[in-house]
């Protein structure tokens, strides 16, 4: 039964931001699809506004539950995205090289796009139940890091090294904020420079050639550096105020590759220029500070842990795809949140907003 405090405790402000940058993301992704006049990716935008459709509907229900329950349903959620992630590497549909799909009848689905929301479930739950005040050593972590290892493992082998990188680095953030004992901490961090030498060595050639253009673009300037190159030049011929509304010429001409997921960024700072860059920054910078000051309101260090995981996860996303499309950053494939195509990375963002969600409405409330 609705409980009616929750309407009344309801947050405006982060449904408010949600609903600015997904119909920001709607409008930008229509301008992407039409490039040129050309109407064969049309469908893309319908499809991506039954994803928001679906998304905001699974975000009530989620804030509909008592968030407190996902700590007792945490090892199942865990379990399912894993079974998942395995389905992936047996029936997987392969696209570019990568088997990264799960085709479910008329739905194909990203499971390593869910399992992030698992992983923050599970760890915020072992976070909760095992606080320590003089921080956590090497052998409390053994544990947390073998959750984190098995959907990393799983997501290398797709391959999608972007997203493996990502889970690790969502649970890097939660494991800093619990607190990390400080000769752990300083172990943990060397290890951490020496596994990156190594992993050099095991990376594929063309997740090296990534990261040697990100180093030096202009080395292939027509081949791996040509997302990058063809990025910058979008960014900047935008400008202060851009070119207007679907009359940006790097997007309409079709230079920018994957103008519609992962460099939907460099269509909107071509169009919309520096100023409606800098809202859409705004935006998330909200986004961010909104979900932290959930994280401090919350009544229970589970909801804390809870939320700190899921706006980590918004902002790495963010601060990754940000970084990629402006050359700071390789071209590791992560969407923009709310913004970039993808029905799989619009739901799980939107299941993760309805757990901050149902983290705020729920601190007033005595139970």
């Amino acid at each position: 039964m609705f409980d009616r405090r929750l309407a009344e405790n309801f947050d405006w402000g982060l449904m408010g931001i949600t609903l600015l940058l997904g119909s920001i993301g709607l409008i930008i992704l229509y301008s992407a699809v039409t490039a040129g006049g050309v109407s064969a990716q049309q469908s893309l935008y319908y499809r991506q506004m039954v994803w928001f459709g679906a998304g905001f509907f699974l975000m009530t229900v989620i804030f509909m539950i008592n968030y407190k329950d996902l700590e007792r349903w945490a090892p199942g959620i865990f379990i399912c995205c894993i079974a998942l992630l395995v389905c992936v590497l047996v029936f997987g549909k392969v696209v570019g090289g990568s088997r990264r799909w799960l085709v479910l009848g008329p739905v194909t689905i990203q499971p390593s796009e869910l399992v992030k929301i698992g992983t923050i479930i599970m760890m915020a739950r072992f976070f909760s139940r095992n606080a320590s005040r003089r921080g956590f050593t090497i052998r409390d972590l053994i544990r947390p890091a073998a959750l984190v290892l098995v959907p990393f493992v799983l997501i290398v082998k797709q391959p999608d090294l972007g997203t493996a990188l990502l889970v690790v680095l969502i649970a890097a953030s939660m494991t800093l904020f619990v607190g990390i004992e400080r000769k752990s901490l300083v172990y943990i961090v060397f290890a951490g420079m020496g596994t990156g030498l190594v992993g050099w060595f095991f990376l594929k050639g063309y997740q090296k050639q990534r990261i040697l253009t990100f180093l030096n673009p202009d080395r292939d300037p027509l081949g791996a550096g040509y997302h990058i190159i063809q990025s910058k030049i979008a960014i900047g011929s935008g400008m202060l105020v851009g070119k207007g509304y679907l009359k940006g010429t790097q997007n309409t001409l079709s230079f920018l590759p994957e103008q519609h997921t992962d460099f939907i960024l460099s269509v909107l700072s071509e169009e919309w220029g520096f100023l409606g860059s800098i809202v859409v920054l705004l935006l998330y910078m909200f986004l961010f500070i909104w979900g932290l000051n959930i994280a401090h309101k919350s009544r229970d260090s589970f909801g804390t842990i809870l939320s700190v995981g899921i706006t980590a996860m918004i902002f790495w996303e963010a601060f990754i795809n940000i970084g990629m499309v402006m050359g700071l950053m390789p071209v590791v494939g992560v969407p923009l949140p709310l913004i970039s195509y993808g029905g799989s990375s619009v739901v799980t963002t939107l299941i993760g907003i309805g757990l901050l969600m149902g983290v705020s409405m729920r601190r007033y409330i005595k139970e």
